[in-house]
């Protein structure tokens, strides 16, 4: 099979630029390696809201499923209040009229960051503030940020990005993996809200399920 004619479609829902700017750039790397079997099509969208996304989805597209990537930012009571209001969004969005809609949980305890440090560096420790995550950053991408807004920009951050290789995307994989391994080698019981599961404990994330699947879809992994 011609990969140029068979594309892998996926839709992602995001909570801010630079995970936006992150799956294109993935998609980008996916099309131009000769490891892959298919060209992908990501779709990410920023939608602080997953289900005002997918009652647009439903009326104007054929997209019945999604990742939605957000942050699970401490365990302060308010945010912790605010990070289950999304999961109850993404719940809802189950039960449109019509069509159901499924969402897949894509998060990252403290931040979005926690995933790009570990495309070079290990980040097993727990840290007491996000803001922490800008001397992994500036470690792993050989920089001196000042802060992580000034990473966040869009020519910096897309700078790091060009540092990258599928094979990084690869090595973030395994380290996220050995993160959740030792939560549950030490007996850390995660949490659950609306049939979504997280742990309250820093660092933890799912965004790496999402990540691996469309590379084994791709046989790029196995």
């Amino acid at each position: 099979m011609d990969r140029k004619n068979h594309v892998l479609k996926y839709t992602f829902t995001v909570e801010g630029e630079t995970e936006m700017w992150y799956l294109k750039w993935l998609e980008q790397q996916i099309n131009a390696t000769p490891e892959s079997r298919y060209n992908v099509a990501i779709d990410a969208r920023v939608a602080m809201n997953p289900l005002k996304f997918a009652k647009t989805a439903i009326s104007f597209t054929t997209t019945s499923k999604a990742v939605h990537l957000c942050d699970y930012e401490s365990n302060d009571k308010e945010l912790v209040k605010k990070f289950h209001g999304v999961l109850d969004a993404m719940k809802k969005a189950k039960k449109i009229i019509g069509r159901p809609f499924q969402y897949t949980l894509g998060y990252s305890n403290f931040s979005f960051e926690l995933w790009i440090v570990l495309h070079k560096l290990n980040c097993n420790g727990m840290l007491a503030d996000r803001s922490q995550y800008l001397n992994y950053i500036n470690r792993a991408f050989s920089e001196n940020f000042a802060s992580l807004r000034h990473f966040k920009t869009e020519q910096n951050f897309k700078a790091c990005l060009a540092k990258l290789t599928l094979d990084d995307v690869k090595q973030a994989i395994h380290r996220a993996k050995l993160i959740m391994d030792s939560k549950e080698k030490n007996g850390i019981a995660p949490m659950e809200y609306k049939g979504y599961t997280y742990y309250r404990e820093n660092p933890a994330l799912s965004i790496w399920e999402s990540i691996e699947g469309i590379l084994k879809d791709c046989s790029i992994i196995k």
